[in-house]
């Protein structure tokens, strides 16, 4: 049985080879646990530097933390082959300056609810959703 350091160690050494299959950077990730019926549900999130947003990369379920961050790993490993890619045009209330955001999602809906998680629809305004061709 692993100890709790044990599980800890796992938990990073698998962000990092998230992180480093995106290609981001440490701070442009957010791992946020959630106990979620009995089960813990991770939110991969991604921050954009440029205009200090955050969107929502992806959620998954696990039995437990290690369980969820070794099926996030596999989501992110795979996604580019089971999800369409999406290009956003939005402008944050009060903002001028109009932004470009990329999404993988499953659908136009499913992008639109990454572009707006954990904030109030009203704050952003969307311009444009494109389903880019795929190449």
């Amino acid at each position: 049985m692993a100890t709790v350091n044990d599980v800890h160690v796992e938990l990073v050494r698998i962000q990092k080879e998230i992180q480093e299959h995106l290609g981001l950077e440490d701070n442009a990730l957010v791992f946020e646990y959630l106990q979620n019926d009995g089960k813990i549900r991770l939110d991969l999130i991604t921050v954009n530097p440029r205009h200090n947003q955050s969107f929502l990369f992806h959620q998954v379920e696990g039995f437990d933390k290690v369980d969820a961050i070794t099926r996030m790993r596999d989501y992110v490993v795979g996604a580019k082959e089971k999800e369409s890619h999406y290009t956003v045009q939005w402008q944050a209330k009060n903002d001028t300056e109009l932004h470009t955001s990329y999404f993988r999602a499953s659908s136009v809906y499913d992008a639109l609810d990454k572009l707006y998680y954990g904030r109030d629809m009203h704050t952003i305004t969307v311009f444009s959703v494109t389903l880019n061709p795929v190449a």
